[in-house]
């Protein structure tokens, strides 16, 4: 047979081949994508798994917990806190007997404890027989060689023992050389008041004028009108007294009708009469007297000054008290006897005329107006007064001892405190109850200190028992001179504010956080007396 013409051949296997190679070709082309797809999955997964790696080492790293490891009786960090223990008790024993060598040695070794504790702490991991071993085998060797020396367990109590009781002693000790120095600041008068008295007795002597006006004022009817409003403050703080009643002016509406009738001794007189001639307080009457004018306060009537005529009650109170303790010397302050504090319970003897009067601690700022106290009704009580005591706080057995039979069988240890400063005195029920002789008869029972320690409270609380009116926690708000917590509300609410404790506004060492209460009612004259004062 012949062959065909060229046009006349078949195709077909030719085209078969050509499929054949294409579907290969593909087939390779997207085994070489998924190749590539997997390999970069697989470097992805060990990317990630490295970036866990340090969070897994910090989950392991605080798994440890170090106190269970101190705790456990199986660990070595116990048995080397155990042992680091006993070593410093013999470094002290060792030190004592003067076997400086072995103190050394056995300091090194609880350094090196120590920094192996710390570096299982800082790791996560507990202590290894290895690291552990040669220091565990170290300090038994100077444990073992300081109980040889007869270091004994009865040596070692014996002497932690002493060193515990000079340490207490010495404690004591600094906190009761810590309330002397705090009572001594709290008593110091500062220079600057100091220069400012001496200012104002050159002035007294130097104006005639003002002497003259003196003895004018103290002829005013309004002193001894009842239908106006007195107030009594007994002072030989110029300063404080001026804060007081500028205080009380400043938030009076009426400040034309308020009287103040200021008592001072006999030092302090001239200077506080000059400070108050000299400047106007809104048209108020004020009187200042000297405790010195009152001719019948004597030792013959008042018990406190018969007690204070005695050796042994000056001894107590003005002479070293180096052998007292932290509790006696906080009641040994002077200040507590003055007649001057005393003079509260003979306020219808110095002012025989009145009905009723506000009497006022130097140490208050007046905040409200306070002529709404002249028209409470007291419900026949001798004395309206604030009540102190919340829960056990400030009751009548903190303040009187109860082991006295004379106390105890008139008086409930669990009855109500109330606070000097802010009181509303009835003078005629006073007059009825007849509280001054009330006062004498207490004050005369406590001539050995055996019913209170010191101070007015404690008398007034027995003089004025069953007769005082509860006030309204507003009127009087204590503690600004000891408690840095008092409730910023009840500050802003409070009519009166009391710097009660040691640290007085006109101190240095007063609350910072109170005393922009106190010094903006500090007249601005006397702020130019006192730097020229502390200039000069």
């Amino acid at each position: 047979m012949g062959r065909r013409a060229p046009e006349f051949r078949r195709p077909a296997r030719r085209r078969l081949s050509n499929w054949i190679w294409w579907i290969l070709g593909l087939f390779m082309a997207g085994g070489l994508v998924l190749f590539v797809l997997h390999h970069h999955h697989q470097d992805h997964s060990v990317l990630q798994v490295k970036d866990k790696g340090p969070k897994t080492m910090e989950t392991t790293r605080g798994s440890l917990n170090l106190s269970q490891e101190l705790l456990s009786s199986t660990s070595f960090a116990r048995q080397l806190a155990d042992q680091m223990t006993l070593s410093k008790a013999y470094v002290v024993i060792a030190k004592e007997h003067g076997n400086l060598q072995l103190a050394w040695e056995l300091s090194s070794q609880i350094r090196n404890c120590q920094r192996l504790l710390s570096q299982s702490a800082v790791r996560g991991k507990p202590i290894s027989l290895e690291e552990a071993h040669p220091i565990i085998s170290r300090l038994a060797r100077l444990i073992y060689k300081a109980q040889d020396l007869h270091y004994d367990i009865s040596t070692t109590i014996t002497t932690l023992k002493n060193h515990a009781q000079v340490l207490e002693e010495r404690a004591n000790a600094a906190t009761v050389q810590s309330a002397r120095f705090g009572q001594l600041a709290a008593e110091a008068l500062p220079k600057g008041l100091h220069c400012l008295n001496i200012r104002l007795l050159e002035e007294w002597f130097n104006n005639e004028e003002l002497r003259k006006l003196a003895e004018t004022h103290r002829k005013s009817p309004r002193l001894t009108n009842t239908n106006l409003y007195h107030f009594c403050i007994f002072s030989d703080n110029v300063i404080a007294t001026s804060v007081v009643l500028n205080s009380t002016v400043s938030n009076a509406d009426h400040p034309q009708q308020l009287v103040f009738h200021i008592v001072t001794d006999d030092v302090n007189y001239r200077s506080m009469a000059s400070w108050f001639l000299i400047h106007d307080c809104k048209g108020c009457a004020i009187e200042v007297q000297s405790i010195k004018e009152f001719g019948w306060l004597n030792s013959s009537y008042s018990p406190l000054l018969k007690q204070l005529s005695e050796p042994e009650l000056q001894t107590y109170y003005y002479h070293d008290d180096s052998a007292y303790h932290e509790e006696e010397t906080k009641f040994r302050n002077p200040k507590f006897v003055l007649m001057l504090n005393h003079l509260r319970f003979y306020i219808p003897e110095i002012y025989p005329s009145l009905e009723r009067v506000v009497f006022l601690d130097d140490d208050v700022v007046v905040q409200k107006d306070l002529t709404q106290l002249f028209t409470l009704n007291l419900h026949g009580n001798v004395n309206g007064a604030v009540e102190t005591c919340l829960e056990s706080y400030h009751r009548f057995y903190k303040f009187l001892n109860f082991s006295n039979t004379l106390i105890s069988a008139k008086f409930d240890p669990q009855a109500c405190g109330w606070a000097f400063g802010v009181n509303v005195f009835d003078l005629i029920a006073w007059k009825k109850a007849n509280i001054t002789a009330r006062y004498h008869y207490w004050q005369e029972r406590n001539a050995q200190r055996m019913l209170w320690k010191t101070g007015t409270l404690p008398a007034g609380l027995l003089a004025f028992y069953g007769l005082v009116e509860p006030l309204d926690r507003r009127w009087h708000v204590v503690g600004l001179g000891y408690d840095l917590d008092i409730d910023d509300r009840l500050i802003q609410s409070a009519a009166v504010l009391h710097f009660s404790g040691n640290m007085k506004p006109w101190l240095k060492l007063a609350a910072g956080k109170y005393k922009h209460l106190w010094s903006r009612y500090v007249d601005v004259s006397s702020r130019s007396y006192l730097i020229d004062c502390i200039l000069h």
